[in-house]
Parts: C-alpha cells; sequence; structure tokens
C-alpha cells in the first residue's frame, strides 16, 4: 500500500473513533444528554469527527476510483482490442467503491442525529 491510502485510511479510522467515542455513550448517561445539548465540548467532537468521516471517506472513494479508472486506461492503451472485455468490470468495481463511499457518508452523517 502506498504512503498515500495509508495516510487516508489512518484519517479515515480516526474521523470513524472520533464519532463513534462521541455517539457510544449508553443512551441513559449523562454523557448522551450532553451531546444533544447546543455548545457543549463533546457535541462539538462528533461534528467535527462526523465530518472529516465523510469527507476522508468521499477522498478516499475519489481516490478508489481514480486509481481503477487510470488502470483501466491504461490497459485499453496496451490492448486496444480487449477495451470491450475490460469496461465492465471497470464500471462494477467503480460502482462497488462508490457505494462504499457513500454508506460511510451516509453513517457519518447520520450519526450527527443521534
Amino acid at each position: 500500500m502506498r504512503k498515500t491510502g495509508q495516510v487516508l485510511a489512518l484519517l479515515m479510522v480516526l474521523g470513524a473513533l472520533c464519532v463513534s467515542a462521541a455517539v457510544a455513550a449508553d443512551p441513559n448517561s449523562p454523557a448522551k444528554e450532553e451531546l444533544k445539548t447546543e455548545g457543549s465540548w463533546s457535541r462539538s467532537v462528533a461534528i467535527l469527527g462526523a465530518c472529516f468521516g465523510a469527507a476522508f471517506a468521499a477522498m478516499a472513494g475519489g481516490y478508489g476510483v481514480s486509481r481503477i479508472g487510470g488502470a483501466c486506461i491504461e490497459s485499453i492503451a496496451r490492448q486496444p482490442e480487449a477495451a470491450r472485455d475490460m469496461f465492465a468490470p471497470m464500471v462494477v468495481a467503480a460502482g462497488m467503491v462508490e457505494v462504499g463511499m457513500l454508506f460511510a457518508i451516509v453513517v457519518c452523517l447520520v450519526s450527527l442525529f443521534l
């Protein structure tokens, strides 16, 4: 794995940890009530973690799709007659990356309202 991928993965994990640590409090605990109050420190950290998690998920998804597209274009340039055979798997792989990215963004943003 390249350095860029490692850094993006680490930042995504840190953003997810910020969100999960802020939201994982017991529903009956005072910490959960503090998350719901406006202007509290833990609410601010939860919002910041959710935003960073969503941003890093979007960046990692864009990076993944660009790698898939670049590899496909390079393969087509080397062997033009195989372009028809490479297009469908490329679209499926890019779609799977996009779905994972959108799911991560939705989880991050939904966690703000829990």
